[in-house]
């Protein structure tokens, strides 16, 4: 995998992303022609089955995002009382906190206290780290 940057850290799942969504989505189309084609407790059925698996694969996907959330929010948290014995600053929101990941443990403590300070948006705080810390775990 090549090297992380500000250009090159978003990720995606492939199994995910490119084969169960793109499936899951065709079984809807699918199923939504079909019961506009016969309007039969069948076609209802698979309409309704069709819909059932779109929201649990988009389910599951919240979930997983939402345990990374907060462990990548312990995760630096960690990090940061590690390298300052001080604890992360609480005005500090998520996506701050998820975007601050990127930074070295050099740059880190600074950074975390202009992005309070200022309130950066995770945008600027990922433009403004200098030495790039890559995580290849999240999706």
């Amino acid at each position: 995998m090549p090297e992380q940057s500000y250009q090159r850290h978003t990720r995606t799942d492939p199994m995910f992303h490119m084969v169960a969504m793109p499936l899951a989505l065709i079984n809807f189309i699918g199923a939504l022609v079909y019961v506009i084609g016969r309007h039969t407790a069948l076609s209802a059925l698979l309409l309704v089955s069709s819909v059932a698996v779109l929201l649990g694969l988009g389910k599951l996907r919240m979930y997983a995002t939402k345990l990374q959330d907060r462990v990548v929010r312990i995760e630096e948290g960690f990090r940061h009382f590690v390298l300052t014995g001080k604890p992360l600053d609480p005005s500090l929101t998520l996506d701050q906190v998820i975007a601050l990941r990127f930074a070295s443990d050099g740059e880190f403590p600074d950074l975390c206290a202009r992005a309070a300070r200022e309130h950066l948006s995770k945008d600027a705080i990922k433009r403004a780290v200098t030495q790039w810390r890559a995580d290849m775990h999240r999706v």
